[in-house]
């Protein structure tokens, strides 16, 4: 019997750790993620962030992803399986 999936149509966020989910606007939700990526980067240097890149994406996608990591991140960490 195939189990069933529900898709969120809403994001879902927590105030706190132990806060149970509740929903929110997109716009909320992204600024968490910016504000705990921010954290993350200021608790921890540039070196908390690292990507990881597929290799068959488009060398403008790659190019992207590492001007992503080194320019606004910060961050020299990045990698891809371009060896396979």
């Amino acid at each position: 019997m195939p189990k069933e999936y529900v898709r969120l149509t809403t994001p879902l966020v927590r105030d706190n750790r132990h806060s149970p989910l509740r929903p929110a606007t997109w716009d909320e939700a992204l600024n968490k993620v910016a504000e705990g990526l921010k954290a993350a980067g200021a608790a921890h240097g540039p070196t908390t962030y690292g990507i990881f890149s597929c290799s068959r994406s488009t060398n403008e996608v790659n190019f992207a992803a590492q001007k992503l990591s080194r320019v606004v991140l910060g961050s020299n960490n990045i990698d891809s399986c371009n060896r396979t």
